[in-house]
């Protein structure tokens, strides 16, 4: 990928600039204090990036600003960060660490949508302007907080230089400047002037935990009130003077191509204006949706299918099942497996199967395109701004700095928004299109063509000794990798680190082999980010198979568990918190069991019990949730718990519905009758404790997913006896007598 800002050159991390050199200040457009910061971080991953992709050298920037804090003269604060809110928290959460050291209240700050640049506003933890991974709070908890408290010394210093007394007399509280000894005030609002020819100062103290007014507090959203009034604007709203409205339809035999299109009755339609076509797809321009839907209905389309006519979900999975039998990549490897196995008193073999899944975001696939001989603007929600503007760039053919993407909030982006395949088509499409228009996917092209999360197929080995304990452990994991198209200078030695993450779960075994076999799907079924990325995978398959090591051994499943964790204390907490709140190992009715599962990753560690009861016909019900977690320093406990609720609700979705199958190279599912969302009479009681820590912050956009599927297969187990070992819930082989 190309990242902005580089220069030729040698330049080593010794000679990184002080942290002096990424902060600045200013006054800004409409005589704002403008302070702008930067993260060396970023500067380090392009020059990595930039020697591992080209084997070349590149001086680090002498400034990359990161986020841009304004204050103007009525004391209004705004940030413009590169993160995206798209309903897990982030325009709240970020700001929270900026009022926090700069002591002001929340509902002060403004916060503004970022343009593309990797380098400018780069994500620390990715290295590109991403949302995504549960890194917003974790990269930029540190940096925004030094920046707040960057600008609350320079305005505590100019309040000083006015008053001609020394800084270290005065404070900051809510707005304002005090001199402690006198009592006067003076608004920030009033010292901009001053503050911006003051020089950021060197080094700033950040408040202890015990100081925190903020941070760790419950506190409102910003972004409600406007979306409750109706006022918020997600890509899909954009409206535009002149704006037509477009959807679309490309080959339903994934990879197939179009062959010819008849647009006589459908530019019969009222309202329709033009049909536009790829060679892929085909779009039909029109006044609003309703005609153009109309329109779409109305073509008479011929498509070339291509070499996936024939091709079902059993061929996939048959040759995903060949490919789990050849030697796999190693990812992970400590003392000798082979060995250990060879030498233990009991051998346990599994194979587990995750799905093909859609996202199926609330707002379906969109993006809004004007493009002219010499400009190309965008108006778009994503979670990739950068990758959005170089997308539009290649598709128009002009130049990166001709294409301007004004991002929106996001309906729902769960990682399909990561990807910017859509934005390529309408742009496009939109070239052949005179003035603005606004391409729209149907919920069945949305899920019918998303970047589907990958089918997994997984082989398991453990040896145990005569007491049950793990002495070899052995996990293969069998499917796409995201990570070779997505970033691919990120893939190497054969190995996708996302793919194989969490592969041995929290447990330290003495022996254990964590290998990886890349096998792709049919050309025209791309795989791609799905909330709680690698999580997802291996939370559901780990779990799962050490509960099965835990029946083999004849020992309770959190017992085993708490055996095998003993060296890891934040592990043992949230396992001994979620099974005092869970009731574990108090009696249930007949036909009902609890389940376990615990993992480690995104900063955090969680532990979550389900209670689910299973009736004669095999029909599950999950009634109860209990969630414990340890996700370091809170900012928002309102947002983790909101966060918890909404990922188990994703994640139980998956468990029990999700499923994307192939039958003659086309997608089965469609729309939510046949892509089955957890309706609001199937929610079960949710309760999720947290443990208050010190620790840095973890990420929670994705924990609450990862660890559902298991824990609700392991109460399935608890409940019935039965072990399931692929996804979606088959009830049929739950049903009694099955």
């Amino acid at each position: 990928m190309k990242h902005d800002g580089q220069r030729p050159g040698k330049s080593s991390d010794a000679a990184m600039p002080t942290r002096r050199s990424f902060i600045q200040a200013g006054l800004g457009v409409g005589g704002a204090f403008t302070v702008v910061f930067g993260l060396p971080q970023i500067a380090r991953y392009a020059q990595r990036h930039t020697q591992d992709a080209a084997s070349t050298e590149v001086d680090i920037p002498p400034f990359i600003p990161n986020a841009v804090v304004q204050i103007d003269r009525d004391g209004h604060v705004s940030l413009t960060i590169s993160q995206v809110e798209m309903g897990q928290g982030t325009y709240t959460s970020m700001p929270m660490l900026i009022a926090e050291e700069l002591e002001i209240e929340l509902s002060t700050i403004t916060v503004k949508h970022a343009p593309p640049g990797d380098t400018l506003f780069g994500n620390a933890l990715i290295g590109e302007q991403v949302t995504g991974g549960s890194t917003s709070v974790r990269a930029f908890y540190d940096p925004l907080r030094k920046v707040g408290a960057t600008v609350r010394e320079m305005l505590i210093a100019a309040a000083a230089k006015g008053w001609n007394v020394d800084a270290a007399s005065c404070h900051a509280e809510n707005g304002t400047v005090v001199h402690s000894p006198t009592m006067r005030k003076v608004g920030y609002g009033e010292l901009i002037q001053i503050a911006a020819s003051i020089p950021p100062p060197a080094d700033v103290k950040l408040k202890m935990p015990s100081e925190f007014k903020l941070i760790g507090k419950a506190a409102k959203r910003l972004d409600t009130p406007e979306k409750l009034n109706g006022s918020a604007v997600y890509g899909i709203d954009v409206k535009l003077s002149g704006l037509k409205v477009a959807t679309v339809s490309a080959c339903p035999v994934l990879g197939g191509r179009l062959a010819s299109v008849d647009p006589k009755n459908a530019l019969a339609v009222r309202g329709v204006r033009q049909i536009v076509q790829l060679d892929n797809a085909v779009a039909v321009v029109a006044d609003h949706m309703a005609a153009a839907k109309k329109g779409l209905a109305a073509l008479s389309i011929i498509w070339e299918a291509g070499p996936n006519e024939a091709t079902g979900i059993a061929d996939i999975v048959a040759q995903l099942a060949v490919a789990s039998e050849t030697p796999g990549a190693v990812a992970v490897q400590r003392g000798d497996v082979a060995a250990a196995l060879d030498s233990a008193a009991t051998r346990v073999d599994a194979v587990y199967q995750m799905p093909f899944l859609s996202h199926a975001p609330m707002e379906p696939i969109n993006c809004t395109v004007h493009v002219q001989e010499d400009s190309c603007e965008v108006w778009v929600g994503t979670q990739v701004v950068s990758r959005a503007q170089a997308a539009a760039a290649e598709a128009s053919g002009l130049p990166l700095e001709k294409v301007t993407v004004h991002n929106h909030l996001v309906g729902g982006g769960f990682g399909r928004r990561l990807d910017v395949d859509s934005i390529h088509q309408a742009v496009q499409f939109a070239k052949q299109v005179a003035g603005p228009v606004k391409f729209i996917w149907t919920r069945e092209e949305d899920i019918q063509h998303d970047i589907f999360r990958p089918y997994y197929y997984d082989r398991l080995s453990a040896g145990l000794d005569q007491s049950g304990v793990p002495l070899a452990f052995h996990h293969k994991v069998t499917g796409s990798s995201i990570i070779a198209r997505w970033e691919p200078f990120k893939f190497k030695n054969g190995i996708d680190n996302d793919a194989v993450e969490g592969g041995s779960g929290p447990y330290d075994f003495a022996n254990v082999l964590v290998d990886y076999v890349r096998h792709e799907p049919p050309a025209g079924l791309t795989t791609g980010w799905w909330r709680g990325v690698g999580f997802t995978h291996n939370a559901f398959i780990v779990e799962c198979f050490i509960d099965e090591l835990a029946t083999t051994a004849g020992q309770d499943p959190v017992s085993y568990r708490r055996n095998l964790l003993k060296k890891d204390t934040r592990a043992l907490a949230v396992l001994d918190l979620v099974a005092e709140k869970s009731g574990w190992g108090t009696p249930l009715p007949s036909g009902s069991g609890r389940g376990i599962s615990i993992f480690n990753g995104f900063g955090m560690y969680m532990a979550q019990v389900a209670e689910v009861s299973v009736s004669t016909n095999g029909a599950v019900k999950v009634k109860r949730v209990t969630c414990a977690l340890d996700a370091g320093t809170i900012i928002n406990p309102d947002t983790v718990n909101a966060q918890v609720q909404g990922g188990v609700i994703f994640g139980l979705t998956a468990a029990l519905y999700g499923e994307i199958t192939i039958k003659n190279g086309k997608v089965e599912q469609s729309n939510f009758d046949t892509y089955r969302m957890l309706r609001i009479n199937e929610a079960p009681l949710i309760d999720v404790n947290i443990i208050q820590s010190n620790e840095s912050p973890g990420g929670m956009g994705e924990p609450g997913t990862s660890g559902i599927a298991p824990a609700v297969v392991n109460a399935i187990f608890a409940a019935t006896g039965k072990r399931l070992r692929k996804l979606p819930i088959d009830s049929s082989l739950l049903a009694q007598g099955a």
